[in-house]
């Protein structure tokens, strides 16, 4: 399965977000450090779940990276997340 496949079907397991967008950015960082000549390193991640609710911007985020714990120490290098909650999006 594509790491940006399991992304995706971890974070809708996790959250059950009203919105997920998620964008594999790893063109961009070529031949940067982390970056691979397969790709799939890179990730733009935009959440937008209640689980967010009452959370500070590094509590939300530490929730995504805890949930992508095995990415993380694996073949994902950087994610730059968006995490809000569903009126934080209106």
């Amino acid at each position: 399965m594509a790491v940006i496949d399991q992304i995706r079907e971890k974070l809708l397991h996790t959250f059950e977000p009203a919105r997920l967008d998620l964008v594999d950015e790893s063109h961009r960082h070529a031949g940067h450090v982390g970056a691979r000549p397969e790709g799939e390193t890179h990730f733009k991640v935009t959440i937008v779940a209640s689980a967010f609710e009452g959370q500070p911007r590094v509590a939300r985020h530490k929730m995504v990276y805890d949930a992508l714990s095995a990415e993380m120490s694996g073949p994902v290098h950087a994610l730059a997340l968006k995490t809000l909650t569903p009126e934080e999006d209106q």
